[in-house]
């Protein structure tokens, strides 16, 4: 890790020049210029001063994040069906429950359902790529069709059903995962 680099990078985020985080942390300027260039290594103590001056932590500073994934294909995609509710859900972002949202497509057989879900915090939207669909929320139907969207709070019992005589498929995303 280039301790300096980071350092610097964090400055530069903060707008501050080297004279001024010097000044924050009682240090000189051509300490500061010394360490961004990799030149001296600052003691723990020094460079604590230095990271809570630009608001962060030992912790943070060395956690090293690991390049996130933000394309997925279809090799990623994991599936299950249910035949006798005539649907298929795919999973479209795999390991989607441990961020906010998760998405999936469903896809419905003519007649076809996705299970009842119980309420739950959060939110959810779907968006018809083909086909028909009911959104039933309590004792309500809600009809949507290819190029409509739906979007409710879930705090009513919920599903979707494809009332049709065609598949419909539908991009369908929860807010805090749920699927």
């Amino acid at each position: 890790m280039n301790i300096g680099k980071k350092i610097k990078e964090l400055r530069m985020a903060k707008a501050l020049t080297q004279e001024e985080l010097a000044s924050r942390c009682d240090l000189s300027k051509g300490f500061i210029s010394q360490v961004e260039r990799d030149l001296t290594s600052p003691s723990i103590s020094t460079l604590v001063d230095i990271l809570e001056s630009l608001g962060t932590n030992l912790k943070d500073f060395f956690n090293e994040y690991e390049d996130e994934k933000i394309v997925f294909t279809g090799d990623d995609v994991f599936e299950t069906a249910d035949e006798e509710l005539g649907y298929t859900l795919e999973w479209i972002v795999p390991n989607a429950q441990k961020n906010d949202m998760e998405p999936i497509l469903l896809t419905l057989e003519p007649g076809g359902r996705y299970k009842e879900e119980e309420p739950h915090e959060g939110e959810e939207f779907g968006y018809v790529l083909s086909g028909n669909v009911e959104v039933h929320l309590g004792s309500r139907k809600h009809k949507a069709k290819k190029g409509e969207c739906f979007y409710y709070k879930a705090k009513a019992s919920h599903f979707i059903s494809n009332p049709g005589k065609v598949q419909a498929k539908v991009i369908w995303i929860s807010t805090p995962p749920y699927f």
